[in-house]
């Protein structure tokens, strides 16, 4: 939720509403049940997904088997649209958290829509741009910072795209994500997220209210990324 990349800029956040609508006027409605995947890495790239409702695991593997989660994205979010610029095979893999709704453009309906409104391009190209300064930041993360680091930046970013201020300072994630979770976000072992979330509340940094993590000091916890 990166690397997590829970607030990631994606066509259709981006785009003018008459574009936006236009572009999903003809869109597929697709269920996907909890637990179910959407598709696989190597997967074609036919097209892409708008999260109506639910919340959807972007994530790669190793050949060991070993988890990386990516993104965690919820409504509004979308996924899959690299393959309406290139055209090429699915480079993650996706997976329901939760019951979704979602919406799916085909690569061809995209290009016929472009056809008649070629201005859509432009705004391909400030995703493109969105998704190197992306990479950019997953790189420092897994070069440059702590594991400590790597768990608050998982944190701030799931705040970001998930949370709810509760005052003085305050933030909770109104998504319950797992310890596994956030260690396959961070990169790291699931025992070294469980001790430093440990250490973190007793320190009263971070806190659980009825099951959602809440960031008690959302300054304190950036000092940790900080490079």
């Amino acid at each position: 939720m990166a690397a997590p990349r829970a607030p990631i800029s994606d066509l259709f956040s981006d785009l003018p509403e008459r574009l936006s609508a236009g572009l999903l006027a003809n869109a597929k409605p697709v269920t996907l049940a909890a637990d179910a995947i959407l598709f696989l890495a190597g997967d074609p790239g036919d097209g892409c997904y708008r999260v109506n409702e639910g919340l959807l695991k972007v994530s790669i593997a190793s050949h060991a088997g070993a988890e990386r989660i990516l993104a965690i994205l919820g409504p509004g979010s979308i996924v899959g649209d690299m393959a309406m610029i290139d055209g090429r095979p699915r480079s993650a893999s996706v997976s329901a958290l939760r019951d979704c709704k979602l919406s799916f453009v085909s690569c061809a309906a995209f290009e016929g829509f472009a056809a008649k409104q070629p201005e859509i391009y432009k705004y391909l190209l400030g995703l493109l741009a969105a998704r190197l300064r992306d990479t950019d930041q997953v790189v420092a993360a897994g070069s440059f910072l702590s594991l400590k680091g790597r768990v608050a930046r998982a944190l701030l970013d799931l705040a970001k795209a998930f949370g709810n201020e509760v005052g003085g300072g305050r933030i909770v994630i109104r998504q319950k994500i797992s310890q596994s979770d956030v260690a396959a976000m961070a990169g790291i072992a699931r025992e070294n997220v469980s001790r430093i979330l440990n250490d973190w509340i007793r320190l009263k940094l971070v806190t659980r209210l009825s099951g959602y993590y809440c960031i008690e000091s959302t300054k304190k916890l950036e000092k940790e990324i900080e490079l």
